[in-house]
């Protein structure tokens, strides 16, 4: 039950101790100090029953959750820092003797957030407080980039897979359905699913596990034709463990003449879709570069105002297989909402293309700045012959002039691999055979050699083009040049947080632990910078310094 009460000022006893203790100064203390009465219980009364036991003061359980994972704390150190720390205290406005909470608290808080669809709550309310302390403008510039987040579970090959999703469901049916489990089950599955199906426990040989992946099969089959019988509860049928098994067996196996088959590689369903765990379905198999990884991908968005406090403005959290452009429209879209868009946003090559620098001038009036990709096409690959620039394209009459002057026959509108639109350009083998720069414009070999060119649509293609030649400019090197600095936020979050490896299972518990993360980098953020901190410099190596002196 919560009975909001006004929020009082910080206990006299508590100030003291705490202004003695820190005789220069603390950041959490000067926050406090500026912050006065940001958070209150109003906002959260809705998360709340109206009856019951008292519960814990709600915008305290904001602030100690900020501050836990602005420490990277769990629940339990987080519970015996409110009741031994003197800063805390003084944040959370406590009395010296006051005994705090059990830690089950927080947990239950952070439930209540998800449940309530408040997640963004915490982060909504600081990002206002800024606004009206015209520490966060609109319309300046911003930065973005993403990074891999670990799932908290095991990377699993295909067998233990489907092992470790059996074993699953035979333990949770163990507990919700005991007394039909024991009737149907057989004997030699407790044999076969007693222990975590781990690689150094499965066979060695080739043959041995083929054999195992089919009887490991043949048992899914058997489980869900038990489950899925007229004469088994419909309940059973609902079970998430159940449904993962029917949805792993399809992905895993196919039925040939009713037996159980092992699916090639070339036929599974793509990482997206595909389930890497039992214990969490939301994590998914990718892979950037070199690293390779079981989990999701965050998005980070930051202000870099250099005469302002770098403040995080938003966070995405998504799929580990999402491509970091399909998040470029999501995340100017909630930057929109927050009346936080940027007019430069400055970005990676995997946040731009053509499509995106159009759409966002368009919808959001933002400029995408950064790297685009190369043309790919061996004549710009290699500098030595005529690339796609080198063609005077005019769209009004739909065709391209080549550099030495002959005009395109063909104009027809395509579907790139990437499902992008475009226009395929088609040159005549009547002028392109007796061209005196036919090597440097096609490598055919055909009787009838001709040049192709693929070009954007209209917009697309100015972009493009625009894009690339400001590529080679001072002014864009010293612009993106601002974007490194997102690589220290991503740092912090992942050394004194819980970016990259949370501890929750699930996108929807994991997508509240990015958001928490954000929230408190900017609470230290801000701190820092009322204690007038000076931001840390990127750090150099010995060599580098000594030999830049």
């Amino acid at each position: 039950m919560l009975r909001p009460q006004p929020i009082g000022p910080v206990p006299e006893e508590t100030a003291r101790v705490a202004h003695a203790a820190f005789r220069k100064g603390h950041p959490y203390l000067r926050l406090a100090d500026e912050l006065g009465a940001l958070f209150t219980d109003e906002p959260f009364a809705a998360l709340f029953p109206t009856h019951g036991q008292p519960a814990f003061a709600p915008w305290r359980l904001a602030l100690v959750t900020i501050l836990q994972f602005a420490e990277g704390l769990a629940d339990c150190p987080a519970a015996d820092a409110v009741r031994s720390r003197i800063d805390w205290k003084y944040v959370l406005r406590l009395e010296l003797a006051d005994p705090g909470f059990d830690a089950s608290v927080l947990s239950e808080f952070r439930t209540r957030l998800i449940e309530g669809r408040a997640e963004t709550r915490l982060l909504d309310s600081v990002l206002g407080w800024c606004r009206e302390q015209k520490l966060l403008t609109s319309r300046g510039r911003q930065r973005t980039d993403s990074t891999h987040v670990l799932a908290a579970v095991r990377a699993l090959n295909r067998l233990e897979v489907v092992g470790e999703t059996m074993r699953h469901a035979l333990n949770n049916l163990a507990i919700v359905a005991p007394d039909w489990l024991s009737q149907h089950a057989p004997s030699d599955w407790v044999a076969r699913y007693d222990r975590r199906a781990a690689d150094d426990r499965l066979p060695t040989s080739k043959a041995a596990r083929d054999t195992l992946v089919l009887t490991i099969g043949a048992d899914g089959y058997a489980l869900l034709a038990m489950i899925y019988g007229v004469n088994a509860p419909p309940w059973l049928r609902e079970i998430p463990a159940v449904q993962t098994v029917r949805q792993v067996w399809m992905q895993q196996y196919q039925l040939v003449e009713g037996s159980a088959q092992w699916r090639g590689a070339d036929t599974i369903p793509p990482a997206s879709i595909f389930i890497s765990s039992p214990y969490d379905r939301g994590a998914h198999y990718a892979k950037k570069r070199t690293t390779q990884w079981v989990g999701y991908k965050v998005h980070v968005t930051e202000t870099c105002a250099d005469e302002l406090p770098h403040l995080i403005t938003d966070v995405e959290t998504t799929s580990g297989p999402t491509a970091d452009g399909e998040m470029t429209p999501v995340i100017h879209a909630t930057l929109a909402q927050r009346e936080l868009l940027p007019a430069i946003h400055l970005v990676d090559t995997g946040f731009l293309d053509a499509a995106l620098l159009v759409s966002s001038r368009t919808d959001y009036q933002v400029e995408l700045v950064g790297p685009t990709r190369r043309d790919y096409h061996g004549q710009a690959r290699e500098g030595t012959g005529f690339a796609v620039a080198h063609f005077q394209v005019d769209w009004g009459q739909q065709h391209a002039t080549c550099p030495a002057g002959h005009t395109s026959m063909s104009w027809t509108p395509a579907v790139d691999k990437r499902t992008n639109q475009v226009i395929k350009i088609k040159f005549s083998s009547r002028d392109c055979r007796p061209c005196p720069y036919r090597s440097q414009c096609t490598r055919s070999q055909m009787k009838r050699p001709r040049r192709t060119i693929t070009v954007r649509a209209d917009a697309e293609f100015h972009a493009l083009q625009a894009a690339r030649q400001r590529e080679g400019t001072e002014a864009f090197a010293a612009a993106y040049a601002q974007r490194a600095g997102i690589e220290g936020t991503l740092s912090r979050g992942i050394r004194t947080g819980r970016l990259r490896q949370i501890r929750s299972i699930g996108l929807a518990k994991t997508r509240l632990g990015h958001l928490l993360t954000a929230v408190a980098l900017n609470f230290l953020r801000l701190g820092e910078w009322f204690a007038d901190m000076p931001r840390a410099k990127t750090r150099r190596s010995p060599f580098v310094t000594l030999m830049a002196a």
